[in-house]
Formats: structure tokens, C-alpha cells, sequence
């Protein structure tokens, strides 16, 4: 039995983890800061909560007292909001995703990457945001595209402690999150399904686990090609 902490649990990909890996007979340690949504999980076989808030240092640090040792942490908690307009910056909203989808991570990182075991794995939740420049997306795309380089270098880093590192790209996820977006989503998957690529990708230690394959693929394409070709194919998205 495999001892896995999940952030952000009690919605989205996070809950689907949860549900997943409960499922399979792991011991699951669910993280989130909706006390509703976490009592209903802790009523499952084993699965134990913590409830806090992944942006306030001291009650992530807090937690390193009653933490056991632990095969797998899954760094998921996010968030994702928009600059519409940029000529008013709105320099607050870029600070409080920043500190979500980033300075976050290494709060937890202080917290428990001490407490992985030798052969655990530490996963961590980025987007395929961060292959490309998308409008509006300059805090929830500059996060993710500094989580994804924090993830590189940890792989470097934790190789000579055996802990492996997967870093994982989703593409559009049926979310509460995503749900908001009035914009076209292709190649959406379910939360149960991105959970399921998860998963598979952690059993089999890849360093990078991405889907959709064909959105992917797709994004991968687009990066290949000058930025100037983007920026014209960007510019034509926004009109």
C-alpha cells in the first residue's frame, strides 16, 4: 500500500486522484482548505484530509509535525484567472496566481520533499499552457511555465536521492475551473480521465506525462514555428 498526498483534492483533477488512487487500495492523504468537500472524502476507506491553505506558508509547514514518510506527492493545487485588459494591469490578480500555481510549491516543497522516501516520486501539476504565449493568460501562463522549469531541475536534483520526478501538461480539463472559459476548449477530457493518464504516467516513472496525445502534438507543432507565426495566429484568435 502506497502512501500518496494529493493538493488541491477537493475538486477537479485533485478529487479524481483522490477518488482513483483510493480505489486502488492506496492510503491517501487528501489536501485542500474546503472543509465540506474533505469530511466527505475522509469518510472513505483509507483516506485521511488535511485541511489548510497551500499560499499560507506557516499552516503548510505546520503540517510537517504529524507527516508520515510518504511514496508519493502529487503537487496539484492551482488556480487560473485572466488579465482582460492590458493596458490596466491588474498587478494584484498577476500576484495572487503567481502565489498560487508557484510560490506555493515551494512551500511544500520545504514541507515534505524531506519526508519522500527513496523510489517515491514527486509529480507535479503544470499545464500545456506554458508551451505557448496565449492572450490573457500572463500570470496563469507564467506560473506554469516557471512550475514547469522548477520541475526540470528538481529531476536533475532528486536523482541522486532515487526520487523520481514526473511533471505533468494537461491540456483542457472538464473542471470547475475550466468551466468558467467562454472560449473553445478542443479535445477536453474529464477529470476521471486526466486522472487516469496521471496515474498510469506515475507507475511508469515518465518524466513528462502529457495529453491529450493529438492536442499535444498539436501545441508541440505550433512551438516548432517561429514566434512571429504564432503572434500572427494569436493576434487572429483575439479579433
Amino acid at each position: 500500500m502506497a502512501r500518496v498526498l494529493i493538493t488541491g483534492a477537493s475538486s477537479g483533477i485533485g478529487h479524481a486522484l483522490t477518488l482513483a488512487y483510493q480505489a486502488r487500495g492506496e492510503q491517501v492523504i487528501a489536501c485542500g482548505r474546503n472543509a465540506e468537500k474533505l469530511a466527505a472524502l475522509g469518510e472513505l476507506a483509507n483516506v485521511d484530509t488535511l485541511q489548510f491553505d497551500v499560499t499560507d506558508k506557516s499552516q503548510v509547514l505546520a503540517t510537517v509535525a504529524q507527516m508520515p514518510s510518504l511514496d508519493v506527492v502529487i503537487l496539484n493545487a492551482g488556480d487560473c484567472e485572466y488579465i482582460d485588459d492590458v493596458m490596466h494591469f491588474d498587478s494584484t490578480l498577476f500576484e495572487r496566481v503567481i502565489k498560487t500555481n508557484l510560490i506555493s510549491i515551494g512551500y511544500c516543497l520545504e514541507a515534505w520533499a524531506s519526508k519522500l522516501s527513496a523510489g517515491g516520486q514527486l509529480v507535479f501539476v503544470s499545464s500545456s499552457a506554458q508551451f505557448l504565449p496565449f492572450p490573457r493568460a500572463q500570470a496563469y501562463g507564467a506560473s506554469k511555465a516557471g512550475l514547469s522549469y522548477l520541475a526540470k531541475v528538481m529531476q536533475i536534483e532528486l536523482q541522486q536521492h532515487a526520487i523520481g520526478v514526473s511533471l505533468v501538461h494537461p491540456g483542457f480539463v472538464a473542471t470547475p475551473l475550466t468551466d468558467k472559459n467562454t472560449f473553445d476548449m478542443p479535445f477536453k477530457v474529464t477529470a476521471q480521465q486526466a486522472a487516469q493518464h496521471i496515474i498510469d504516467g506515475v507507475e511508469k516513472r515518465q518524466s513528462e506525462i502529457a495529453f491529450p496525445g493529438g492536442f499535444i502534438f498539436i501545441l508541440k507543432l505550433l512551438k516548432a514555428l517561429p514566434l512571429s507565426w504564432w503572434r500572427a495566429i494569436a493576434l487572429r484568435m483575439q479579433s
